[in-house]
């Protein structure tokens, strides 16, 4: 099966380094393009050294000004994290995500992001993936260079990729832009009728964007609840003004 659809997005690199590391890995193993999000200038001669044979991967790599533009196409968004609890509470290992990983990226793409070397992604960039990748390693020494990262689930993958040669294609499912202006759309709903609390709406949210990332939605349902969060938003903010008065007989006046 093809790896070509897998992305892997270097948030916030520290050096040219690292970034011509990961594109050797993934000319190793074979997996698609290296976009790059608000990196500091990198050398290009470092990148292009680094990465050996892959120069072909450093000549479509690109750059991204956001995240959210670096993965505003995929239909599925893994990040990874070396820490635990609050919004990173369920992680889990590579190889355990990489045949979903995979099947996914037969029909549409699908990003894997890798945060900054001194401190990973923040909890709002892992608010924009759908689920979580921890490397398993010693307690005492936790973090892993990058570009050992990146092998880490690239090997994973490759093997998944020779492992399920024969698994079904799967239905596409609603892109990461398309699901955060659902998402956008959502809070304002329920913030209408008290359900999300003012100050901290994303703390509940966070649980629906890991439900409905968990479960993958099509075009079809994504329409569905944007049409549940409109009317939900009209009745909190007056509509239920409207609904009352028709159920006593009654007609607003104009």
């Amino acid at each position: 099966m093809s790896l070509r659809n897998i992305r892997i997005v270097l948030h916030r690199p520290r050096g040219a380094i690292n970034v011509g590391a990961v594109a050797r890995v993934i000319g190793n193993t074979g997996l698609g393009d290296l976009v790059v999000v608000r990196a500091k200038p990198l050398r290009s001669t470092w990148v292009r050294k680094m990465a050996a044979h892959a120069g072909g991967v450093v000549d479509h790599m690109r750059q991204c000004v956001t995240l959210a533009d670096a993965i505003a196409d995929c239909a599925l968004v893994i990040g990874t994290t070396c820490r635990a609890g609050g919004y990173r509470e369920v992680t889990h290992a590579p190889h355990a995500l990489a045949p979903a990983i995979v099947a996914r990226a037969q029909t549409q793409p699908v990003a894997l992001v890798f945060g900054p070397e001194d401190h990973g992604l923040s909890n709002a960039d892992v608010k924009l993936c759908h689920q979580l990748i921890t490397i398993p390693s010693a307690a005492d020494y936790p973090s892993l260079n990058l570009a050992q990262a990146v092998m880490v689930c690239g090997y994973e993958l490759f093997v998944a990729a020779q492992e399920t040669l024969t698994e079904p294609m799967l239905p596409a499912i609603a892109t990461t832009a398309a699901m955060e202006d659902m998402y956008e759309r959502l809070q304002a709903a329920l913030l209408a009728i008290g359900f999300l609390h003012p100050e901290n709406p994303e703390h509940i949210m966070f649980s629906l964007r890991r439900l409905f990332g968990r479960v993958g939605i099509d075009e079809r349902e994504m329409r569905i609840l944007l049409g549940l969060a409109r009317q939900i938003e009209w009745y909190g903010y007056d509509g239920w003004r409207v609904m009352h008065d028709k159920a006593a007989g009654r007609d607003r006046p104009a």
